[in-house]
């Protein structure tokens, strides 16, 4: 930049100071009015680890299997639980998404809200302020949650992850399932008949030439019954065999527990102050270039038009017709005196 352009700079600076500083002094104090508004936001933070039993050597398998477990820690299914748990439901912080459905409702575009519906509306709000990440190129994974309440934050996340990890631990096979209890508990209750029947029939028995081929019979059915409930249980513990072999197991435990942030993470002081100062600055500028260039328009205008005066153009005279010519020829003009004949 050569010396006039500087030169220039500092003028322009220098005629549009009360301009940039007005603009900067009202930035500030719109910045200032958000910050005293503004709710703060306090985020809470957890560090778990995930170990797999399965042994992974290549990195895009063990990649593959953290990102599934960050997956899982912000699935819906977590998500409804700590709601549930913690009856977040009803915390005004997590009805935002209601507003919609309420308006849903009044046009009729949706069903009358209910306990289970007010439920899911919070897990929306609830997985946007919830995040989880991997640490580097470890099995380590960095989980945190925003909330306007330091407490809230540091309870709603250890509630994510004691949830996360309980799934991780009471995946017990197929035996938890409602359809295999109810099967067991049926098979056992045939057997554990049909052994009681055989032992009261023994112990009552009258005529002994017709009881053994009852006996017979009722030992037949207690053990087949018996065999029936044994076998059920053998193929049920080659399922799970199988099952745990084919997808592998995770471990999960909490490094770092979350606590009650000390600070809020927004707004920033900082931040909103600086760049209060630069929009104005930047905006005073472009006020000062407006002026500049409608200044340099209207000088233009003002040299290219001719002036006019009653309607009429003024033109130079010659010497010899302006009226400070004439005045002087008359000063200098001597009287002439005419005397008539005889």
């Amino acid at each position: 930049m050569s010396l006039a352009e500087v030169l220039a700079v500092l003028a322009f600076i220098r005629r549009n100071v009360p301009i940039i500083s007005l603009t900067c002094f009202a930035a500030l104090g719109v910045a200032a009015l958000y910050l005293i508004t503004a709710v703060p936001t306090f985020t809470a933070k957890a560090l778990l680890i995930v170990n797999s039993k399965a042994t992974l050597v290549d990195a895009s398998a063990v990649s593959t299997v953290m990102e599934s477990q960050i997956a899982i820690i912000k699935s819906e299914a977590i998500a409804s639980a700590v709601i549930e748990k913690l009856g977040l439901a009803q915390d005004r912080e997590f009805v935002t998404g209601q507003v919609g459905g309420m308006i849903s409702r009044l046009l009729g575009w949706s069903r009358p809200q209910t306990e289970d519906s007010a439920a899911r509306y919070a897990v929306e709000p609830f997985q946007r302020k919830l995040s989880a990440k991997r640490v580097g190129p470890t099995y380590l994974v960095e989980i945190t949650f925003d909330s306007r309440d330091p407490d809230r934050a540091a309870q709603i996340l250890n509630a994510v992850a004691e949830n996360y990890i309980t799934r991780q631990m009471d995946k017990g096979g197929l035996q938890e399932e409602k359809w295999v209890k109810d099967r067991l508990n049926e098979l056992s209750t045939q057997a554990l008949a049909a052994q009681k029947a055989l032992e009261d029939y023994s112990k009552n028995r009258k005529e002994p030439a017709d009881s053994a081929a009852t006996i017979d019979k009722l030992a037949a059915a207690a053990e087949s019954s018996r065999s029936a409930y044994d076998n059920f249980r053998y193929v049920l513990r080659k399922a799970e065999a199988t099952q745990q072999q084919a997808s592998p197991v995770f471990e999960a435990s909490v490094v770092n527990g979350a606590s009650p942030p000390l600070r809020a993470t927004s707004p920033k002081p900082r931040s909103v102050l600086g760049i209060a100062v630069a929009g104005g600055l930047l905006l005073g500028i472009a006020i000062g270039m407006l002026r500049s260039l409608s200044d340099r328009i209207r000088t233009s205008e003002q040299k290219t038009s001719p002036s006019a005066e009653d309607g009429r153009i003024k033109r130079p005279l010659p010497d010899g017709v302006r009226p400070d010519h004439q005045f002087e020829a008359s000063a200098n003009a001597k009287p002439v005196r005419l005397t008539g004949s005889g």
